[in-house]
This record gives structure tokens, C-alpha cells and sequence, in this order.
């Protein structure tokens, strides 16, 4: 019985991770090449990002972002990989 509680946590905590890194229906989700300690300077790297891979987006400030004509929440992430933190960024959808 002990091994199924054990299997049901080891998916439970997958479930959790991939929640956590923003793969959801409808989110955006980045992994930058540098670090950003203010909001603006993450924000332009974000349109960048965005840009480059095809996107029509514009950083509206505060975190906010127009992409393809929807509105979207910047909530960027610091995770564990390999023992070294990285910068995850997930673009959530909002209703304004």
C-alpha cells in the first residue's frame, strides 16, 4: 500500500511542477537567456521574445502585455533545474 501512496505523491508533485511553470490552456510560457531583477527590463525582453517567435506583442507596462489582440499578466518564476535557479516566464491570460 506504500507504494501506491508513493506514485500517487510522484504525480501528484508532477502535476504541481507543470502547473507551476505555466503549461496550462491559453498561458504563454518563456525561458529567457538572462535574468531580470525589474519589472520593465523583463517586460522588453518579453516583447522581444515575442516578436521574435511571431507573435504581435506590445508591453503596456505595470506587467501587462497585448499579445494577438488578448491581454495577458506577466508572473515570472525563479525554479530549481539542476540544482541552479532559472527564470521562468509565464504570460497569464486576463479579462479586462
Amino acid at each position: 500500500m506504500s507504494l501506491f501512496f508513493q506514485i500517487i505523491a510522484a504525480a501528484a508533485a508532477l502535476l504541481f511542477f507543470n502547473w507551476m511553470l505555466g503549461y496550462r490552456k491559453g498561458f504563454i510560457s518563456l525561458t529567457l537567456k538572462n535574468r531580470y531583477s525589474t519589472l520593465k527590463d523583463h517586460g522588453d525582453a518579453v516583447e522581444k521574445e515575442l516578436t521574435q517567435k511571431g507573435y504581435d506583442a506590445v508591453y503596456e507596462g505595470n506587467g501587462y502585455f497585448l499579445v494577438d489582440g488578448k491581454s495577458y499578466l506577466l508572473q515570472g518564476r525563479t525554479v530549481p533545474m539542476g540544482g541552479l535557479p532559472m527564470q521562468r516566464t509565464v504570460l497569464k491570460p486576463v479579462k479586462r
